[in-house]
Order: structure tokens, then sequence, then C-alpha cells
């Protein structure tokens, strides 16, 4: 079973960002649960959710899906699915699947709350606009 931490923020603007930072392995054992956990916080909690990989110390292919299955159900809701913090293992990952030139990937959280024109610490080009500003209120 993984464990996954959730903590809501709310910018100043009222809008409710949902940070996931699950722990251990993201493999073809702990995925679904996973899924399952974004598909909740999409769908019921907020269209906005920063995934915290700062605690994940591998992913399989399966794992992967459930981060792409993510963006797609935010895509879905108009919403924001984005990264941050990955352990040089996942993020490997990421650039061997060449996923990291399709999901939000930031170095560090605090960065997934700036808005766009910010200077940040982004590791993969965003897509599109950004549902969640201009107003910033909310600090990991």
């Amino acid at each position: 079973m993984l464990h996954i931490d959730q903590k809501t923020y709310t910018t100043q603007n009222g809008t409710k960002i949902i940070v996931l930072t699950p722990t251990g392995r993201l493999d073809i054992t702990t995925a679904l649960q996973f899924r399952v956990k974004l598909q909740e916080s999409l769908y019921t909690l907020s269209r906005h959710v920063v995934v915290n990989l700062g605690r994940v110390n591998f992913i399989d292919s399966s794992g992967l899906t459930s981060l792409v299955a993510g963006m797609r159900d935010a895509d879905k809701v108009n919403g924001s699915f984005r990264l941050c913090n990955l352990l040089p293992a996942a993020k490997v990952v990421l650039e061997i699947t060449m996923m990291d030139s399709v999901l939000e990937i930031y170095e560090n959280c605090n960065d997934c709350f700036n808005p766009p024109d910010a200077p940040g610490s982004i590791l993969s080009p965003r897509r599109g606009g950004d549902p969640f500003f201009p107003d910033i209120g909310a600090e990991l």
C-alpha cells in the first residue's frame, strides 16, 4: 500500500490546490491506488493538483501511466497537473520516456505556485495558459 500525504492550499483569489505527496514506489502494486487518489482529488476536491515526488524512489511503467492519466484527467476538467521535487531515479524515467516534455515538472514545489511569467525553476515546458492565477497566496 502506498502512503499519500494530502494538503490543500488556497490562493488569494480562492483557488484550491491539492498537493499529494506519495511515499515509496509508484509501480504496478501501487499505481491503481495512486490513480484513484488523483481522480478523487481532481473530480471532488479541486481541478488543480500538484504531485510532490520527493519521496518516490521508483517509478515503473504502471506508475508512469498513472501520472499521464492524472494529466489527462486534469485536462478534462480544465485544471492543472504539476509534478515537483523529483528524485534522480524518477527524473531519469521521465527523461528516458520523454514524458518530461509532456508533463509540467518543477524543481521544487514552491515554483508550482509561481505565475507563468515569474522566473522559476521549471524543468519542462508549460502546456498553454495557467488556470489558477493571477493572485498568489499559497506557499508550501
